[in-house]
């Protein structure tokens, strides 16, 4: 027994209670199942190409804008904080927080609906689902499986959502397994439901700093939005000198801190009520009960207020948009070179290209783009067309 499940609530996912592994293997002598599943993920190659990889900004837009990488990072912070004051596991919540985004194509959302749609006759691209290929299969680490064989808690958490198709294929392929809960309408773990949440809370954050720095927003512009314009007005309350134009680097910093910590323990507030109200006593009951983390009514309606602010505000900015343009280009276009001509591509993927259908061929395609970086996707462009479209 590891001494950390002394200390977890009874519905908590403890290790040594795990639904194991596809592929069984020894436990270790001084990790539990959850910190080894942290371990094989920091170690992964999908991991490492998070750091090249967008969040909002390009890579080469700045130095100090967030990528996959950081934001992961700031997710699992968030995460393990919440996770420690509900004596969920932490472990399990850094697992899934650091995994969350394997899957993601190169630059960002626009990468994504550019892939998926070119994979629109091939079963589609989603970004949850391509976390959980990279883990299963696409990771190439270890001499008796393919992927990193994560225990069934942290590939249940990175299946974040699944369609009631997707689900009926992976429920086909592993019965009774992390497709189930989508067929039964129930709920993942709690680790599980509050990385979904910490990852909600961290980008809206750090899109307001980014945004901010990028100067495609400016600080006045957020007067408007409660969750930020509260603790804007009470950071200048607590310190005048922000006041100053000079001090807004420091002002705005205070804001975010205030906001983040309030949300943090409005999480705590209103997930240690929804427990008290339907009093799960394991795992099993946390699955069969409402969405058990989450915000307060209010704190949810401002949240919302402010991620529809930086969508229309940030995401849709001219500047931004005619980037993606650039970058939806380079997705489409190397999409098609590819399945052309799958010899444009490395040996191993050529030739898993060439010997299958078409749909083998798609999805071949696929995964080798949505596992490229930023800059590697347009310097294969530039290679393959003679164009830069992006300055990387």
């Amino acid at each position: 027994m590891h001494l950390l499940n002394a200390v977890l609530a009874p519905y908590a996912c403890d290790p040594d209670q795990s639904r194991g592994r596809r592929f069984p293997q020894a436990a270790a002598p001084t990790r539990s199942e959850f910190q080894r599943d942290r371990d094989r993920i920091v170690h992964s190659t999908a991991f490492r190409r998070l750091v090249y990889k967008t969040q909002v900004f390009l890579n080469h837009e700045g130095d100090l804008f967030r990528t996959r990488l950081t934001h992961s990072l700031e997710v699992a912070q968030l995460g393990r904080s919440i996770a420690r004051s509900l004596q969920l596991n932490e472990d399990l919540v850094e697992a899934i927080c650091l995994a969350h985004d394997l899957g993601h194509t190169p630059f960002g959302h626009a990468g994504q609906d550019a892939l998926n749609d070119c994979m629109k006759d091939y079963g589609g691209f989603e970004h949850n689902l391509q976390s959980l290929r990279v883990v299963d299969a696409l990771e190439e680490r270890y001499p008796d499986y393919n992927g990193i064989n994560l225990t069934f808690e942290t590939r249940e958490g990175i299946l974040k959502h699944c369609s009631r198709r997707n689900a009926e294929l992976i429920e086909q392929r592993e019965p009774g397994g992390i497709g189930e809960r989508f067929l039964r309408g129930q709920q993942p773990s709690m680790e599980a439901q509050l990385c979904n949440l910490a990852d909600e809370i961290a980008y809206n954050a750090h899109d307001v700093d980014d945004g901010i720095r990028s100067g495609l927003i400016r600080l006045e512009q957020l007067a408007d939005v409660p969750l930020f314009e509260r603790y804007r007005i009470q950071a200048i309350e607590a310190y005048p000198q922000l006041r100053n134009e000079s001090e807004q680097r420091r002002l705005l910093n205070e804001t975010i801190r205030r906001m983040l910590s309030d949300q943090v323990y409005d999480v705590i507030g209103a997930t240690s009520a929804a427990v008290a109200a339907h009093d799960p006593h394991s795992v099993d009951d946390v699955r069969r009960a409402p969405a058990l983390v989450g915000f307060t009514a209010q704190m949810r309606a401002e949240s919302l207020a402010l991620k529809q602010f930086l969508f229309r505000e940030l995401y849709r900015h001219p500047q931004v948009m005619q980037t993606m343009e650039s970058a939806q280009r380079i997705v489409r276009e190397l999409f098609g070179i590819y399945f052309q001509t799958p010899e444009e591509m490395p040996v191993a993927q050529a030739t898993d290209a060439l010997q299958g259908d078409v749909m083998k061929r798609a999805r071949v395609v696929s995964d080798f783009i949505a596992g490229m970086t930023d800059r590697f996707a347009g310097r294969e462009h530039e290679r393959l067309t003679g164009l830069r479209l992006l300055n990387a």
